[in-house]
């Protein structure tokens, strides 16, 4: 299977698409000023304690506290708490844990004010992003998670990856991990992991330990709530844990970020990273690749499949709930049971594209075309739970009920993601009122005047509407060779199907936008 990932720098951000044979199936949104990722380790301050809940809310800086659970604390909470306050102090000199005397386990069944209290520091990992009115979900089980191995302070345990099938190759990663690992840190070695030698797993476990002497750095001096570490970004996580022979490239269309990725993958995998490439074309590269038009048409509310028949995701405050409707497909010949199960199946695929798609988690409720036979319906459970194989969030399915209802908890660990696939009028922009547009041209000349001649830029880009591209362009003598003979300068002018009619943009040499 091929895989492409697209990656659309903005000066907001990075959205990242990851195509499976060209089909969207995954969609990330990285803003700049994210504070609070999945992944990110900070140093952190006890407000209170709540017996009612079993949990701490904690200061890590975010408006609201952050919501620890006391079965979130790991086992091993007092070495952590411990950890924390002595490097904090000054008592702690290495990030080496030989010498560290580890606390007793903390009982399963405990209760949160008998190991935290008020004002309390400790060291804790992000679980969650915060989610609507909610705060961030911590947990103190540290992990710091390589491409092979995922390396976890103050415990002893190794472990493998269940995904391994072969026993032979368990044992030999769990011999090797046991005679590699540092002492009192556990291992959890990843399916990524198969067939790769000692060495590979060895450089692995050092760039983990290295994150951990980062930590030990920056917790020295730190002032409770501060941020201790950041996880990568979600672009080099998603090449971290999904790279593979299939991957055939990787579009970049920011020359810094493009540098960024190479370097990175050729860190885990030298010689790849020449699927690199950083995009220099003049059209959006989200159009370029049709992603945009994939997003467009994915993120509605009714989803059109191939046959006719569609599906209808709706959203409450406490699941989501999709329809599956035949549309003009149960027209076709057969019996009801035969197109129902046809239908059904297509459905499938499509349902399990999109919870990865929006990132779908919580409860899911799947409202199948009814089907009387038993065997009809394992199949569509089959076809669900191979179709949600490359889902990297944890889920759990449930067998069809014979009402044709299926039910699907999805881990939800960032905000889902939404797009407003309904365009705002190009006339009018939602107001009724619009700018002239007989003056539109004059108001970009006068623009382009002023930027050319006295802020002196040599090269300019005009992003506008297409209908608008397509009437500076138009003649054997353009709009665009007028302004060239005028100013001695050419400019680069390029359509943008998200613009509105009215709507135009100015960049520099180094597509950075020229606010007017």
């Amino acid at each position: 299977m091929n895989k492409d990932l697209i990656l659309d720098v903005t000066s907001d951000g990075i959205e990242i698409a990851l195509l499976e044979e060209d089909q969207l199936v995954e969609l990330h949104q990285e803003k700049n000023d994210n504070q609070f990722g999945v992944g990110d380790i900070f140093v952190a301050k006890v407000k209170k304690t709540v017996a009612g809940l079993n949990a701490a809310f904690v200061d890590i800086g975010f408006g609201k506290d952050a919501f620890l659970h006391y079965s979130d604390l790991s086992p091993q909470m007092l070495s952590v708490k411990k950890y924390t306050e002595h490097t904090v102090n000054g008592k702690q000199n290495s990030p080496h844990l030989n010498h560290f005397e580890l606390e007793p386990d903390i009982v399963k069944t405990g209760k949160i004010s008998d190991v935290l209290n008020r004002r309390d520091i400790l060291l804790v990992q992000v679980l969650k992003e915060p989610i609507s009115t909610k705060g961030p979900r911590l947990s103190c089980e540290i992990s710091l998670a390589g491409r092979f191995v995922v390396l976890t302070p103050f415990n002893n345990v190794v472990s493998v990856s269940r995904k391994i099938k072969s026993a032979e190759e368990r044992t030999r990663l769990q011999r090797l991990a046991e005679s590699i690992k540092p002492k009192n840190f556990g291992l959890i070695v990843r399916t990524a992991a198969e067939n790769h030698k000692v060495a590979e797993l060895h450089e692995d476990i050092e760039a983990q330990f290295a994150k951990w002497q980062q930590i030990f750095n920056e917790l020295k001096n730190a002032t409770p709530p501060q941020k201790i570490m950041s996880e990568m970004g979600k672009a080099s996580g998603i090449l971290r844990d999904l790279l593979s022979p299939s991957f055939t490239r990787v579009v970049v269309n920011d020359k810094n970020v493009a540098q960024e990725v190479s370097s990175y993958i050729s860190e885990i995998e030298p010689g790849a990273e020449k699927i690199v490439s950083y995009y220099t074309g003049k059209v959006p590269v989200f159009d370029y690749y049709k992603v945009t038009k994939q997003i467009k048409s994915a993120f509605g509310k009714t989803v059109n499949l191939a046959s006719g028949a569609y599906i209808v995701i709706e959203h409450t405050e406490a699941l989501h709930v999709i329809d599956v409707n035949s549309g003009h497909k149960m027209t076709t010949s057969g019996s009801q049971e035969t197109n129902a199960l046809t239908v059904n199946l297509e459905a499938v695929s499509e349902i399990a594209r999109q919870l990865r798609l929006r990132d779908l988690g919580g409860i899911i409720i799947i409202d199948f075309i009814d089907m009387k036979s038993v065997e009809n319906r394992k199949m569509v459970m089959r076809r669900m739970e191979e179709s949600m194989q490359p889902d990297r969030a944890k889920h759990t399915i449930l067998p069809l009920s014979q009402f044709g209802i299926m039910q699907i908890t999805r881990e939800r660990v960032r905000p889902e993601i939404q797009i407003a696939t309904a365009e705002v009028c190009p006339t009018c922009r939602g107001t009724g009122r619009i700018k002239a547009t007989i003056l539109l041209i004059d108001e970009i000349e006068n623009n382009l005047s002023y930027l050319l001649n006295e802020l002196d830029y040599q090269q300019l880009k005009l992003s506008v509407h297409p209908f608008v591209d397509a009437y500076i362009k138009k003649g054997i003598i353009s709009r665009q060779w007028k302004w060239f003979w005028t100013h001695k300068k050419w400019v680069s002018v390029t359509a943008n199907n998200n613009y509105s009619l009215t709507e135009y943009r100015f960049f520099n040499a180094q597509s950075e936008e020229i606010k007017l």
